[in-house]
């Protein structure tokens, strides 16, 4: 039997990394996008701002962003197992699979939201999205570990919210949200409990 209903292993250095991994990206399709040459501005279709990006970027895109996932979902597992290990506990038990069933339905929703707009290219809206279903998939996660893993995820909704207004700074509020306050979140979770 688990020795707690909660998974409290999940590691500061995690969030951290998954920060650093977002900066990196946003970098990479920061440059793709003002120096790629595939991007020609935008467009106001039935008022929602429309990317004018082609295909080849769009599929590099979604690339870099499978990327980013895969990295930092490497260092999430790496970081928590190491911690786990320390600890004495399994990283695979039964509050972590609870904690990621219900961290994945969000997750799952939210990207084939985000795939249905990139097939009708509505590109503005998908960095809120992104915010917006990671921010539920936090909170929903919360219930099973770490309850300040809940504050992200209020974070994360209120930037997805907030980018609403301002569609033309997708990758802004994507890197303030997956970056930044990753990094913030993960230094804050390190101090507190791995210090």
């Amino acid at each position: 039997m688990d020795r707690s209903s909660r998974f409290i292993s999940l590691s500061g250095l995690s969030g951290i990394m998954a920060g650093v991994t977002a900066l990196v990206g946003a970098g990479l399709a920061y440059y793709r996008l003002n120096y790629g040459g595939d991007v020609s501005g935008y467009t106001i279709l039935d008022g929602l701002v429309v990317l004018d990006i082609n295909a080849n970027a769009a599929f590099d895109l979604s690339i870099l962003a499978i990327g980013i996932l895969l990295t930092a979902t490497f260092f999430g597992y790496f970081f928590t197992n190491r911690k786990a290990k320390k600890a004495g506990e399994s990283v695979w038990n039964t509050s972590s699979k609870r904690m990621l069933v219900n961290m994945l339905i969000p997750l799952i929703t939210g990207g084939a939201f985000c795939i249905i707009m990139m097939y009708h290219q509505l590109f503005g809206l998908i960095a809120p999205a992104m915010l917006l279903f990671y921010g539920l998939a936090c909170i929903n996660a919360s219930h099973f570990t770490l309850t300040d893993i809940r504050y992200l995820g209020f974070c994360e909704i209120g930037l997805g919210l907030l980018n609403c207004f301002f569609l033309g700074y997708g990758l802004l509020f994507w890197t303030i949200g997956f970056g930044i306050m990753h990094i913030i979140y993960g230094t804050i979770m390190y101090l507190k409990y791995e210090k």
